[in-house]
């Protein structure tokens, strides 16, 4: 059995500091303390209007960090610049609205699907592995492989808020299983993100085949309580159990 990767985003540690714009607690300290206890990779979502992260912590963090960094961009000619010039060996393409609270839903994959083709082929070249934020959409699997992305990310945010309000979920862990079973048929590897917690993690991987989960928001919420070496060890005993 292949071992499930861990992506810890440490995005709310900055939201954090934001709040009251000093200089702590810092996202770097998050990223090394996340590497130090066996993340595979950490992410970071640098957005248009840098409500958390921001570049000077992209760029300590890919100068310091070890283990691999996934960062998220929209696609946009700003965020592309900012990619080619960092050169980050993951990439994840994400939908971003100015005044959503977190992200709200997949990519729409045909709205300016030229861009965004040679903005793939450019970030490839440039030798980060590229991942689509994609709905659980059998149709947007088959967009992905047609953009010639490396991987997909299902967004499992509708999932995660069922198995948290404990409502039916099976519907939408099928479709998830479905999608992950068409993109490695296809050849893309498969992610998974938003809105994970212990319970949803466990559940979601009995699914075969998603190489790695992403998780963020409720890690560092659970952080300060049991601290962020033991969340980021449940996690990864979930994952892997």
């Amino acid at each position: 059995m292949n071992r499930i990767r861990l992506g810890v985003n440490i995005d709310h540690v900055a939201t954090v500091r934001n709040a009251r714009g000093e200089i702590y607690p810092s996202p770097l300290r998050a990223a090394l303390l996340a590497q130090k206890n066996g993340a595979d990779s950490v992410t970071i979502h640098l957005r248009e209007d840098r409500r958390h992260i921001n570049e000077y912590d992209l760029n300590q963090i890919k100068k310091k960090l070890k283990i691999p960094l996934n960062l998220e961009i929209a696609a946009t000619r700003e965020m592309l610049k900012i990619a080619l010039k960092s050169k980050p060996p993951f990439i994840c393409i994400v939908p971003e609205k100015r005044k959503e609270i977190t992200t709200e839903g997949g990519l729409n994959l045909n709205y300016n699907k030229i861009f965004l083709k040679n903005l793939i082929v450019k970030l490839k070249k440039n030798k980060s592995r590229v991942s689509l934020f994609i709905e659980p959409s059998l149709r947007d699997v088959f967009e992905a492989k047609k953009l010639n992305a490396d991987c997909v990310e299902i967004h499992t945010g509708k999932f995660c808020n069922l198995v948290n309000k404990k409502k039916k979920f099976k519907n939408e862990f099928k479709k998830i299983e479905k999608v992950t079973k068409l993109a490695n048929e296809l050849g893309l590897e498969v992610h998974a993100g938003h809105g994970f917690t212990y319970d949803s993690a466990k559940i979601l991987t009995k699914i075969k085949n998603i190489k790695e989960f992403n998780i963020g928001h409720f890690l560092i919420g659970e952080s300060i309580f049991i601290g962020m070496s033991s969340a980021i060890k449940s996690f990864k005993k979930i994952l892997n159990s």
